[in-house]
């Protein structure tokens, strides 16, 4: 968080993707009691709607069998998400929607059309009518997440980093959940997984609509314009900002969306394979993350973004490469680099679009965070795409994730080049 008095705008987009605002309050800390109980609430509502993102990854071994589906289908169950979020988000950042639409109303309607979106996957006759249903589910959770996380800035001025962590953590969770569900329900049918989904995503939306007030820090507005793309991009911190994010995202979906077939291939060769097993291992590993974006809000106070990131960057880079050292066991061994590599994969997330809104012209704010949005989910799509087919080439999962490894390390040198930049003084913590 950028220390109190630093500018007349005080920074407040702490988000992976989605709204784009800065705040104006000059009001002091009023300390509301109230906020941990709506940040307790609206983390268990961000949990319970974001297990509609990856609830068909969860059940692609059996989609796969019901349907005969190839591997460029199966990456479209997960892809299907990532490209409906963006045209969500951008278009909600175009006509400034969660400014027009009251907060409560605005994620109550996108929780409950993620909810039925995600339903269709019951009974769609074909994968194209299932691809369809998936981007669907990512453009109503445009209307979930960005918002949510605007919300509950209003909550809090100081421990923003920490409240913000919060909620990615609970973005995370929520993304891993449908692996627990799965587990827990293996010798059930495998739509348990999208029923149960959905009746969360549905109850999601009922509380957020009970709890939604805006707090005491209210923000400006600040929407996306085509015009200020120029302005963007001659601003080299916030390039280079956006190069370190850039390389984790390459890097954070596609782990998420493959890591059951990777636990899966690995756990048979070790001769221990079962369906409930991947699928909580795999829960595991992304729920791990929640801790990781805890710590990354705590870190980034303290230590500053820059060295933030570098850190959980060099984690996740070495992860990447030693995983593949684990394959063949001891399982202990495969699941302790896998956990690491889970908490450290997204611990970062936040402290990358929170440093736009730290580097960025105040002016200009609302487009760099659509930019970078755009281009990191554009980037998923193309790692999620790539890492099936690099293991079908290769004959095994084992060594595939290597491919992953080129994003923490560009991440990790535009995040230095950035700390050696003047204007990493801005950024929260200074080069501390």
């Amino acid at each position: 968080m950028a220390p109190e008095g630093q500018s007349k705008t005080a920074v407040a987009g702490r988000m992976e993707a989605g709204s784009s605002w800065i705040s104006t309050s000059q009001s002091p800390d009023i300390s509301d009691p109230r906020r941990w109980r709506i940040l307790a609430l609206t983390c268990l509502s961000v949990v319970f709607a974001l297990t509609t993102w990856f609830s068909a990854t969860a059940i692609i071994p059996e989609l796969t069998r019901v349907y005969g589906l190839s591997a460029a289908q199966s990456a479209w169950l997960t892809n299907g998400v990532q490209i409906g979020f963006v045209l969500g988000a951008v278009a909600a950042s175009f006509v400034n929607l969660p400014d027009l639409v009251p907060i409560a109303r605005l994620v109550a309607l996108s929780a409950t059309l993620a909810a039925l979106a995600n339903a269709v996957l019951l009974f769609a006759p074909d994968a194209s009518v299932m691809i369809a249903a998936r981007i669907l589910t990512g453009i109503a959770l445009a209307g979930v997440y960005p918002p949510v996380m605007k919300f509950i800035s209003t909550w809090f001025k100081r421990g923003r980093g920490f409240a913000l962590g919060a909620v990615i953590g609970a973005l995370t969770l929520g993304s891993a959940t449908p692996h627990l569900v799965r587990a827990l329900t293996s010798g059930i049918d495998w739509r348990a997984v999208v029923i149960a989904s959905s009746l969360m995503t549905l109850f999601a939306g009922l509380v957020f609509l009970l709890i939604a007030k805006d707090g005491p820090y209210p923000f400006s507005k600040a929407v996306f314009s085509p015009r200020q793309l120029g302005a963007v991009l001659k601003n080299k911190p916030l390039m280079l900002t956006n190069l370190g994010y850039f390389g984790h995202m390459w890097e954070l979906y596609a782990v998420w969306g493959w890591f059951l077939a990777f636990s899966t291939a690995a756990m048979e060769h070790q001769g221990i394979a079962t369906v409930p097993g991947s699928s909580l291992v795999t829960f595991s590993v992304v729920a791990a993350g929640t801790a990781g974006c805890l710590l990354g809000g705590v870190l980034s106070d303290r230590i500053g973004r820059c060295a933030t990131t570098i850190l959980m960057l060099v984690v996740s880079g070495l992860a990447a490469a030693l995983i593949g050292f684990t394959f063949e066991g001891p399982f202990w061994l495969f699941l302790l680099v896998a956990i690491v590599w889970g908490i450290f994969v997204v611990g970062d997330s936040a402290q990358f679009s929170a440093a736009v809104t730290e580097v960025s012209d105040p002016r200009y704010v609302g487009t760099a965070l659509t930019l970078q949005m755009g281009i990191g989910f554009a980037l998923t799509v193309v790692a999620i795409a790539v890492t099936p087919l690099v293991a079908e080439a290769l004959g095994s999962w084992r060594w595939t994730f290597l491919i992953l490894l080129p994003g923490p390390v560009i991440g990790i040198l535009a995040m230095l080049a950035l700390r050696r930049h003047p204007e990493a003084e801005k950024l929260a913590g200074g080069l501390r």
